[in-house]
């Protein structure tokens, strides 16, 4: 059976309230300079106090299912992707489904960090292909804003993160036209947890939340900014040269790369790494800052309703980040 999955529909939403390095500049000690020349970031978005990523998750999909020209009803299925969902447990998956009015149809989480998108889009292929699922709606949201610390003490991490939401609709395409994802390839190594990590809360501990953990700051995500770096740098035209390698494609035939918007200097030199010009790399940081999972469907987005990727188009997805977890998509759109 010649069945792919196609992407149907595709939609993002970002909360209305902008924080520029300006507004930074009064809370801590940075400037807009320093941040541009270490991220590229000019602004990002905050959500308002009260609003959480299942809430930006379920804006997202609202755009992605009008795009499609369907209706809520007709999702058969839903994949959250988030490492800030409303509650510890249960996930937002189900949280979006009830948003959406649906009544009791299945909700996976998948918790892969920046890498999420790219994992969940994998798992939401293999249930097409398979024929589990005709309508999937594939969602990842990120609120970052309420948990950073804005002392001088977290700005080099304070800076970098915005808050958004992207969604895609995933469908089966038996029409042998040659559209949708040719593959996914997905890694990890997790001697690294802890270059990027957020140590608590943990079921290690009894009990789990302790006040001795707010004052240590241990709640708070934490960084090895220059291994980080240095791995994301590598990585991901690793994955990238698997997915190539795997379709018989070699670096001229991508139209357009998305990586993951964790630093403009590092898609600058996941670019370099991979000798693709830098007019062929979709890059929005400046304007979002590092919306984690939500990053590259925002990207993607925007780049398919201002024309930029075009049908027939080869797009090729990257992403890294905590665990450390890697990965690549390969979409003839």
């Amino acid at each position: 059976m010649n069945r792919r999955t196609v992407i149907t529909g595709i939609g993002h939403f970002t909360p209305p309230r902008v924080v520029t390095n300006f507004d930074l500049e009064k809370v801590m000690d940075t400037s807009d300079e320093w941040i541009r020349q270490r991220s590229g970031i000019v602004e990002r978005h905050h959500v308002d106090p009260g609003v959480g990523s299942a809430e930006l998750a379920y804006e997202a999909a609202v755009r992605a299912i009008s795009d499609a020209g369907i209706e809520p009803g007709d999702i058969d299925f839903i994949i959250a992707a988030t490492l800030s969902p409303d509650h510890y447990f249960p996930g937002n998956g189900v949280i979006v489904q009830a948003r959406l009015g649906l009544e009791t149809v299945g909700a996976l989480d998948v918790r892969n960090q920046c890498s999420g998108f790219i994992y969940a889009l994998s798992v939401g292929d293999q249930y097409i292909r398979a024929g589990a699922y005709k309508k999937i709606l594939l969602v990842a949201s990120e609120v970052q804003s309420t948990n950073l610390d804005y002392s001088d003490d977290g700005r080099d991490m304070s800076v970098l993160f915005g808050d958004g939401g992207g969604a895609v609709i995933l469908e089966p395409n038996e029409s042998g036209d040659g559209r949708g994802i040719l593959s996914t390839h997905l890694f990890s190594d997790g001697r690294f947890v802890s270059d990027l990590w957020m140590e608590k809360p943990s079921c290690k501990d009894k009990p789990t939340f302790r006040e001795s953990f707010i004052a240590e700051k241990k709640f708070f995500a934490h960084m090895d900014g220059k291994n980080v770096f240095k791995n994301a740098c590598q990585r991901m035209p690793e994955a990238v040269m698997a997915g190539l390698e795997h379709n018989g494609l070699s670096v001229d035939d991508i139209d357009f790369l998305i990586p993951h918007q964790a630093n403009d200097r590092i898609s600058q030199m996941v670019a370099r790494g991979l000798k693709i010009p830098v007019e062929k790399v979709i890059r929005n940081i400046e304007r979002y800052g590092n919306t984690t999972s939500a990053s590259i469907p925002i990207a993607l987005d925007e780049a398919v309703k201002d024309g930029r990727i075009r049908r027939g188009h080869l797009i090729a997805l990257t992403a890294f980040g905590s665990g450390y977890t890697w990965a690549s998509a390969f979409i003839r759109w």
